[in-house]
């Protein structure tokens, strides 16, 4: 009973809330970063942010069938960025900004 419920608490704190413009999107954990950033691509998915695990993107995907197109470009799971925080790297942020650490 204790798994069951800890399933199900997991599995409604990562769902994709309504409305979303931004998702994080799993791929096989056995893809390299390259290959997850073609497959997000090929799914016109903008890329957002990259994280720790090379196989996990936070991305924003195309409005009008976006989701299924990054299922079928190879997803595995799309859940709700801010549910995958503590998988944010420190120097992860693709270039973006200005980043007063590498001064």
């Amino acid at each position: 009973m204790l798994i069951a419920s800890w399933i199900v608490v997991a599995v409604l704190s990562l769902q994709v809330r309504a409305g979303s413009d931004v998702v994080a999107v799993a791929f096989p954990p056995w893809w390299r970063a390259e290959r997850a950033l073609i497959a997000a691509a090929s799914a016109d998915a903008s890329i957002v942010r990259m994280t720790a695990i090379p196989a996990l993107l936070v991305v924003r995907p195309d409005p009008s069938g976006g989701l299924s197109r990054l299922y079928e470009a190879g997803a595995l799971l799309t859940m709700d960025p801010q549910a995958i925080a503590g998988c944010f790297g420190a120097d992860d942020d693709l270039g973006a900004g200005d980043d007063l650490r590498r001064r």
